[in-house]
């Protein structure tokens, strides 16, 4: 095994969302949908409200729509 320095350590452009795990909660996904939306200067209350009108799975479909391009969700 080698030790490298931080330097080299690949950089991670997209948020990592493990939904079996804690981060899976859908409260903890609003969370972070309404962090997400304030730093690209989205409306995160409205999206909130769209991943509401369904189950489980419309939550994660709005997410994925929304946010796709930084975030990678693994089940």
């Amino acid at each position: 095994m080698a030790i490298k320095p931080k330097s080299e350590m690949p950089k991670q452009d997209k948020i990592i969302i493990d939904l079996t795990g804690p981060d899976g909660n859908v409260f903890v996904l609003m969370g972070i949908v309404k962090n997400l939306a304030r730093q690209i200067g989205l409306d995160g209350s409205m999206i909130v409200k769209e991943m509401q009108l369904g189950d489980y799975d419309n939550a994660l479909d709005v997410m994925e729509e929304y946010f796709g391009e930084f975030i990678i969700m693994y089940r």
